[in-house]
C-alpha cells in the first residue's frame, strides 16, 4: 500500500508540471482484455518506474499518446521510456516495452494544447496487439456535429476514478487499471472534440492519468476500432466534460504521417 502511495505521488508530481487538469476514467469500468493495444506509458524517475499517460497502439512499432506526456520529459533527463499493454500496472512484474518519445515539434508549452501528440516508437514491433485505425482526413467534418449529435464515443486510459467527495478535498484513485466509459458527443471545432461526461445523464468520461488515451468512434455494439481522438483536458473534477484533441485534422496527419501510414 505504501508502495502505491509513493507511486501515485511521484506520477502525480509529473503530471502537475505536465498539466494543470490531467485527465482518467470516471464512472467507468474495468476493461480487461477489451482494448489490449491501449496501453500505459511508463517512466524511471528517482530511481523508480511509474506510470504517467496513456495511448494507444496504432502501429506494431508506434504508440500514439498525447504531446503533454511527452514534451516535458527531456526536462527530467527522461530519453527513454516503457509502455505497458496488460490490464493492470505493476511496474515491478508487468511486461514492459521501451521505447524513445517523440513530439509535435508545434506543441506549445503555454497549455493551450494545440498539436497536443507524441508518440512513443519501438525498434521492434510488439507482437500478438492489433493496432487500432485512425480516421481518414476531415471525417468528424464529414458527420458534422449534426450527425454527431447523440453520438457515443468510448474512452480507455489507465486514469485514475471519479473523486470521492465528504469530509474533507476530494479524493482520486485507482491509477494503473484499464478502464472504459462511454462519453457522449457536445461539440465540435477546428481542433476538438467535446464530449460529455456527466453522469446524471448516463455518460461517463476521463481524468488524471488517462491524458493521450484513445476516443473510439460508438460505443457497444456500434464501437468501431478508429481513433478519432486523444484525451487532452478536462474540467478539475473529471464530472463534466473530456476534451479530447481530433485525429483527422491537416496537422495532426503532417505529424502522424511521418510514423504511420494513413487511411
Amino acid at each position: 500500500m505504501r508502495a502505491r502511495y509513493f507511486m501515485l505521488v511521484i506520477a502525480m508530481a509529473i503530471l502537475l508540471f505536465i498539466v494543470p487538469v490531467a485527465q482518467a476514467i470516471t464512472y467507468g469500468e474495468p476493461d480487461g482484455s477489451g482494448h489490449p493495444n491501449v496501453g500505459v506509458l511508463v517512466v524511471e524517475y528517482q530511481g523508480k518506474k511509474v506510470g504517467v499517460c496513456s495511448g494507444t497502439l496504432i502501429s506494431p512499432t508506434v504508440f500514439l499518446t498525447a504531446g503533454h506526456c511527452t514534451a516535458p520529459l527531456p526536462s527530467f533527463g527522461i530519453e527513454q521510456v516503457w509502455i505497458s499493454f496488460e490490464p493492470g500496472l505493476d511496474t515491478k512484474t508487468s511486461k514492459l516495452y521501451p521505447g524513445t518519445p517523440f513530439t509535435h515539434p508545434s506543441y506549445g508549452h503555454d497549455f493551450a494544447r494545440e498539436n497536443d501528440l507524441g508518440v512513443v516508437i519501438f525498434e521492434d514491433d510488439i507482437p500478438g496487439i492489433e493496432p487500432a485505425t485512425l480516421p481518414a482526413a476531415g471525417l468528424l467534418d464529414e458527420i458534422g456535429p449534426r450527425g454527431l449529435r447523440g453520438q457515443q464515443f468510448t474512452a480507455v486510459g489507465y486514469g485514475m476514478s471519479e473523486p470521492s467527495l465528504g469530509g474533507g478535498p476530494p479524493v482520486f484513485s485507482g491509477f494503473g487499471i484499464r478502464q472504459v466509459s462511454t462519453p457522449t458527443f457536445n461539440a465540435l471545432n477546428q481542433n476538438w472534440l467535446r464530449l460529455s461526461q456527466n453522469n446524471a445523464t448516463g455518460d461517463s468520461g476521463t481524468c488524471t492519468g488517462d491524458s493521450g488515451g484513445p476516443n473510439f468512434l460508438g460505443a457497444g455494439d456500434g464501437e468501431t476500432d478508429i481513433i478519432v481522438a486523444i484525451t487532452s483536458t478536462g474540467d478539475s473534477m473529471c464530472q463534466a466534460t473530456n476534451v479530447t484533441y481530433r485525429l483527422d485534422t491537416p496537422s495532426a496527419r503532417e505529424f502522424l504521417s511521418q510514423f504511420v501510414k494513413l487511411p
